[in-house]
C-alpha cells in the first residue's frame, strides 16, 4: 500500500511538472508591466505568472499565521479579563 501511495504521488508530481512545463512553453510572449510610472523589463508571461504564484504562496501562510497569532492574543486577553472580573 505504501508503494502505491508513493507511485501515485510521483505520478502526480510528474503530471504537475508536465503541466507547468506546457504552460511555460505556451506563454513565451514578452510583456512589460507598468506601475506608478515604473516600467519593468520585458519578460515572458509565464515568468510573471509563476513569480506571482510563488509570491502568493509565500505571503498567504504568513498572513494566516499572523491572523492565528492575533486570534490567540484576543482569546488570552478575554480569558485574563474574565478571570480578573470573577475574582
Amino acid at each position: 500500500m505504501r508503494n502505491l501511495k508513493r507511485a501515485l504521488a510521483a505520478l502526480f508530481v510528474l503530471l504537475l511538472a508536465a503541466v507547468v512545463l506546457f504552460f511555460v512553453l505556451e506563454n513565451q510572449q514578452a510583456v512589460s508591466l507598468v506601475m506608478f510610472g515604473w516600467t519593468a523589463p520585458p519578460l515572458p508571461v509565464a515568468v510573471l505568472v509563476l513569480v506571482a504564484l510563488v509570491v502568493g504562496l509565500a505571503i498567504g501562510p504568513l498572513l494566516g499565521a499572523y491572523g492565528m497569532a492575533r486570534g490567540k492574543r484576543r482569546i488570552r486577553a478575554s480569558i485574563r479579563q474574565a478571570v480578573s472580573t470573577k475574582g
